[in-house]
């Protein structure tokens, strides 16, 4: 199963070591300061949220390429990309309309909500130890249509779905913008997922087992794999690559643009290859684009250009690392 999966990443210039962006949340309507908004460095460990007075300041670094989320329950989310050229600005948010609750509120489609959850589970989650340990703690949230003729799944919620995972330590916020399954024969043959997310670190006992663990969801991973694919360290992480059942060069198959003012590269795929990672996990990697950018710090786009299957697409929240793991070390 080749999947699409992935978190709204934007790729920007990197312009100075540390950094701090300040702003006020006000309610476009009624000008008044909003409290307790979520503002975070969408997929990082880096948030912050908003005084009485709606005011908020955040702190990154270079290594930080991921968007700005502004975040309030029943308002719209603002994005904002251009942060490293901008500061102290006023962020007006606009009430939000569901239009999903609109137009399949109370629909009967035919599958009950206890599959639905089943399905959701399974490929939000994922299906790995990791993803057992995990605890979705807010599941009444969460709404469902299935469309029978489809056999499609499609999943939302008004408000962030919060997931608690035991094994790796994190509180993590997600934000959904698309869910879907298609379902073949009762097993998915294709899952999109695409949100805004936020890891909030848990109490830190039990330190060195949390660590081991996450340093094992991290090894193999797609994370881990592109930033070795940008600094073409390939074999030196472990890395093994075939085709058609023999053993090739990576080489040969993937071409380098020189790095742009961005601090990006350009990555241009010959053909479909197989990927075997230490233990022999076996992964599969496509693309539907000549050509796709990448960065340092493991950021790949278009991410729904970029296609997986086996070990690595089937990864799912459950084995999710923040983007700025490790970039302390």
């Amino acid at each position: 199963m080749i999947s699409k999966i992935g978190v709204l990443i934007f790729l920007l210039p990197l312009c100075c070591i540390s950094q701090t962006f300040v702003g006020r949340v006000i309610a476009k309507v009624s000008q008044e300061p909003l409290e307790t908004v979520a503002v975070y460095f969408d997929n990082t460990t880096i948030g912050s949220t908003t005084n009485e007075n709606g005011e908020f300041s955040i702190t990154y670094s270079d290594a930080i390429q991921s968007t700005l989320v502004i975040s309030y329950l029943g308002y719209e989310k603002v994005f904002i990309t251009d942060y490293r050229t901008k500061n102290d600005v006023i962020i007006h948010l606009k009430e939000a309309v569901n239009e999903l609750d609109v137009v399949f509120i109370d629909a009967d489609d035919g599958m009950p909500r206890a599959q639905k959850l089943k399905w959701f589970r399974n490929e939000f989650l994922g299906r790995s130890e990791n993803a057992k340990s995990c605890k979705i703690l807010n599941e009444k949230d969460l709404k469902f249509r299935y469309n029978k003729r489809d056999r499609t799944l499609i999943a939302w919620s008004n408000k962030p779905v919060l997931v608690k995972n035991k094994k790796l330590q994190y509180e993590l916020t997600f934000d959904i913008i698309d869910f879907e399954i298609v379902i073949g024969n009762w097993t998915a043959t294709s899952v999109i997922y695409t949100g805004t997310s936020f890891y909030k670190e848990l109490n830190k006992s039990g330190r060195k087992r949390v660590l081991e663990n996450r340093k094992q969801a991290y090894d193999g991973s797609v994370q881990h794999f592109m930033r070795a694919l940008y600094n073409k360290e390939l074999e030196e992480k472990g890395y093994i690559f075939g085709k058609e059942g023999f053993k090739v060069n990576p080489y040969d198959f993937f071409s380098f643009y020189d790095t742009d003012a961005y601090g990006n590269k350009t990555v241009i795929l010959k053909e479909k290859l197989d990927i075997f990672y230490k233990d022999l996990t076996e992964s599969v990697i496509e693309t539907s684009l000549v050509e796709f950018k990448v960065d340092k710090y493991g950021n790949y786009s278009p991410i729904p250009d970029v296609l997986f299957g086996g070990n690595m697409g089937s990864q799912r929240l459950g084995d999710s690392l923040p983007l700025d793991y490790e970039l302390n070390n």
